[in-house]
């Protein structure tokens, strides 16, 4: 049973932590809190600070894959043993990470980028998030954007 146990706790962390930073988080994040009120319903509070905590983390990194995995570690243990507590929490994990699964094998997950750029003191910013931007300045120091690939 052990087994089975570990196996379910790290592909319902696997899945936690690959909604982090995409439009699936919120119900992804409202369903561990959920199986967590099952087992201790005072838990909630302290166990979504975690998860949020890990999806910032998540979000601000410039490696969110290596983030992800050091948190996959993390919530495999806490998964691991909230299931060993309560038993009934098995069959809404396994659902829960299958649905999460299932959007990102269809391509109905996407990720959220979140870009944040301030000027200041007569600053300029040019800013893109796909692709690469190039600036010159021409004649008379006027500025010229081109990005090489995706929005500006």
């Amino acid at each position: 049973m052990s087994d089975e146990l570990t196996l379910l706790a790290e592909a319902g962390a696997a899945a936690v932590v690959a909604a982090m930073a995409t439009d699936l988080w919120q119900g992804t994040r409202d369903g561990v809190l959920g199986l967590f009120r099952r087992d201790a319903p005072d838990s909630a509070a302290p166990v979504g600070a975690r998860l949020d905590e890990g999806a910032a983390l998540v979000r601000s990194s410039a490696a969110p894959d290596d983030v992800r995995r050091a948190l996959a570690g993390i919530w495999s243990r806490e998964l691991h043993e909230l299931l060993r507590r309560a038993p009934a929490c098995r069959v809404p994990l396994a659902r829960l990470a299958a649905e999460v699964d299932g959007a990102f094998a269809s391509g109905r997950a996407a990720v959220v980028l979140e870009q944040n750029n301030t000027a200041r003191d007569s600053g300029t910013v040019f800013a893109v998030q796909h692709g690469d931007i190039h600036t010159t300045r021409g004649a008379g120091g006027a500025t010229r954007r081109g990005a090489d690939d995706g929005p500006q």
